[in-house]
């Protein structure tokens, strides 16, 4: 069994849904973060099904898609709030831009030109976040913009 077919079973088997709750997060609380596997912000935070959006790409950077998701999560949804978590060991602090670029172009055989937002100051790169979001005219609610930062060896969660 491939490891789709496996998270589909589990979904069937465990995850209870959220039928009949509200479309907008019950926190009004938006997240974003890192991709990395090792991060499990529900858990991390103790969120449930229905409390917050997360929203998750490559080292947690306010890129535009972010931006973009965060402006449809605070228009339409009513988030009010944006917590911006990175984490220690981060690939797009430890390689980079043309070192992963080079990684997928190798993976693909095509040039790879995207901006991949690495970085090399971890703390600098959550500051430079809660930034640009603070500044974005696309968020309507930028007052309660916070930086966090997840360091993986001792789960501690650090406001930055």
């Amino acid at each position: 069994m491939d490891a789709i077919d496996q998270v589909v079973m589990n979904s069937r088997l465990h995850y209870l849904g959220t039928a009949g709750r509200s479309v907008e997060p019950l926190l009004k609380l938006a997240v974003l973060t890192c991709m990395d596997a090792r991060l499990d912000p529900a858990a991390m935070l103790g969120l449930r099904p229905g409390d917050a959006h997360v929203i998750r790409n490559a080292g947690g950077r306010a890129s535009a898609d972010a931006i973009r998701a965060l402006a449809v999560s605070q228009a339409v949804m009513g988030t009010r709030e944006v917590m911006v978590i990175h984490h220690t060991e981060c690939a797009a602090g430890r390689f980079t831009q043309s070192e992963l670029a080079a990684r997928i172009a190798q993976a693909t055989g095509r040039a790879f030109s995207e901006d991949l937002d690495t970085f090399s100051d971890p703390i600098e790169a959550v500051k430079e976040d809660v930034g640009r979001l603070r500044v974005s005219l696309h968020l309507p609610h930028r007052d309660k913009i916070r930086g966090f930062m997840f360091d993986l060896a001792t789960s501690k969660l650090s406001e930055v």
